[in-house]
């Protein structure tokens, strides 16, 4: 944290007399990209710091060869209303387009080959009912364990996600005191929970899990459908949102680190970069827990070491490209196999022959540092296990990439670490999907932080909220 105690000494300036108020914003992630946005529509001028060459964040593309890779695959759903504004706002919503109606292939490698499959999916009725079928047909659970879950997602449901004394509680005790058996912990409730918390049942919070699975399943009945980017993320959350940023009047800097932030005594604020000195009426942190530790001047939180006690959580993403086609679905998820998610991103890709897997571990602690040619001997024969006609195709590409900080870590009593959008410091705000939003480390949560930082510091400002930024409340 910076030992900056003392505010710059500079001659007081009155801010009628400066041109526009200006805002700064720290960190080029959805969240720095979305109080950017919302900023600059309210009518203020918006400068956007970022020290990586592009924008996105953890969410971005790079090239490997001929084909462009995504660092990890992304999803969303319905009930995710600030990521589809986010969409929406930088023309990109139809390149990540939703399912009609949620359906997850789910494929058990222990079963016999031709009873391997089960599905997750919704029907056209109200909740709870639009799962009913689904839970009374689903091939990976006993029909007693299926009524077990039945059960428990209605406790669940009644959970009252203001109660703060959920999140000391693990998910994983709550489902065992509930009836669930390890088998179903495995076959649904990972299955789901893994992929949204980046955690397992036992290392997360029960009230981020609550709020998951309320959310998205208990809801609405589309609420769980999936949504996905059907071309590389860079073109969404780099290309498509400078362009919103530069429409918007926006100063977007890349390769440009933010090195200290420090208050004057009038007010307003001094952003330091290498070379440049920039002045603010309004600072948004945008950036990861740690590196908003080192930046925030003292006094800006009452207990700034809480962002160093947030942990953080790995994501590995295996990706490989055979010579041929040898999975039809878009993506499935696995069972009784190391695989959890498997898609299929060819096209997304730009591969012009064969077809390329990206398989989407979470919570990867135990294999984040693995070498590639041990996943590799681990990966491609789980693979022939589960799709058949990988077993005579040919491994054109096997590589992996890792996200060794990807998420926030949702283990129990994160909720008290989690700061609010507003300091301490009068003009300094803080956004990231590990700030205090009430969701996971999502795309969603990211995207409602940067929301929550712009709205406190137009409201400090006196500045009109733009209405369309706040539908997306009005929809959830």
């Amino acid at each position: 944290m910076s030992d900056g105690t003392q505010p710059h000494e500079r001659p007081d300036t009155r801010l009628a007399d400066v041109p526009g108020r200006h805002a700064v914003v720290v960190g080029g992630g959805l969240a720095g990209v979305t109080a950017a946005l919302a900023l600059a529509d309210a009518g203020m001028r918006v400068t956007l710091l970022e020290g990586r060459p592009r924008l996105g964040g953890l969410a971005f593309s790079f090239r490997r060869g001929d084909l462009t890779v995504d660092n990890g695959q992304h999803v969303y759903l319905r009930c995710c209303t600030a990521y589809r504004w986010f969409l929406d706002r930088i023309e990109g919503a139809a390149l990540a387009p939703l399912q009609n109606r949620l359906d997850v292939p789910v494929l058990d490698v222990v079963r016999p080959e031709g009873r391997r499959l089960g599905r997750l999916r919704r029907d056209a009725l109200p909740v709870p009912l639009h799962l009913g079928r689904s839970l009374a047909t689903y091939p990976h659970l006993s029909l007693a364990e299926r009524a077990k879950v039945g059960r428990a997602a209605l406790a669940l449901k009644g959970l009252d996600l203001a109660d703060p004394g959920l999140d000391a509680l693990d998910f994983g005790s709550w489902l065992a005191a509930h009836g669930q058996s390890a088998r179903a912990v495995e076959a649904l409730w990972d299955l789901v929970g893994i992929a949204t918390l980046n955690a397992v049942a036992g290392d997360a919070s029960l009230a981020l899990a609550a709020m998951v699975f309320k959310t998205g399943l208990l809801s609405d009945p589309g609420a769980a459908d999936i949504g996905w980017a059907h071309v590389p993320l860079g073109e969404l959350h780099d290309r498509l949102a400078r362009k919103a940023l530069d429409s918007a009047g926006v100063r977007t800097e890349t390769r440009t680190r933010v090195t200290s932030v420090s208050p004057y005594d009038n007010g307003r604020w001094s952003v330091h970069v290498p070379g440049e000195t920039v002045e603010a009426d309004a600072v948004v942190l945008a950036v990861p827990q740690r590196e908003a530790y080192d930046l925030l001047p003292a006094g800006a939180l009452d207990a700034p070491e809480r962002l160093l006690e947030i942990g953080t959580a790995p994501i590995l993403n295996v990706h490989v490209v055979y010579d041929r086609k040898v999975l039809d679905a878009p993506f499935l998820a696995a069972l009784g196999t190391p695989v959890q998610w498997v898609f299929d991103r060819t096209h997304a890709s730009g591969l012009k022959g064969g077809q390329y897997l990206a398989l989407s571990q979470s919570a990867a602690q135990g294999e984040i540092d693995e070498p590639v040619a041990v996943l590799r001997e681990r990966y491609l024969p789980e693979l022939e296990k589960l799709l058949p006609r990988t077993r005579g195709a040919g491994v054109l590409d096997f590589f992996v990439t890792r996200e060794r900080t990807a998420t926030f870590a949702p283990a129990p009593g994160v909720g008290r670490l989690r700061p609010g959008a507003r300091t301490k410091a009068p003009g300094l705000y803080l956004a990231g999907a590990w700030t205090a939003t009430g969701w996971p480390a999502t795309m969603e949560s990211a995207v409602r932080s940067g929301v929550s930082a712009a709205d406190a510091a137009l409201r400090a400002l006196g500045r009109p909220r733009p209405r369309h930024l706040f539908e997306f409340e009005e929809a959830a």
